[in-house]
């Protein structure tokens, strides 16, 4: 139910702020690994291309802090990183999310 949850959440919130609903693909069996592929990646729009001497840059790295940084809003502590962008000439942009513990993990207090 989390993990299902957690998948509508993001594609609702890419939807909202970015115009695009990103696909999702489960890549673990533990559930505790996705990612998330954007066939279209509106922030590419006002990037024409990157200079030679900048060819390492990660433009789109963006995407991944925001995610990282909304998943601890609500203590979810992930790993996020790129595996594919469309800037670097793949044919989809492709954010790989790995939550570094469940959430039932979490001890819960009461004040």
């Amino acid at each position: 139910a989390f993990k299902q949850q957690s998948f509508m959440l993001l594609q609702v919130a890419f939807k909202m702020y970015l115009g695009v609903t990103p696909s999702v693909s489960c890549s673990s069996a533990t559930g505790n690994e996705f990612s998330l592929i954007l066939d279209k990646n509106p922030l590419v729009d006002f990037v024409e291309e990157l200079p030679a001497e900048r060819a390492s840059l990660c433009y789109c790295n963006l995407l991944c802090g925001v995610i990282r940084g909304a998943l601890e809003m609500v203590h979810l502590a992930a790993e996020v990183s790129f595996l594919q962008d469309k800037l670097k000439g793949d044919a989809v942009t492709e954010t790989e999310i790995i939550f570094l513990r469940k959430p039932e993990d979490r001890k819960h207090r009461r004040n």
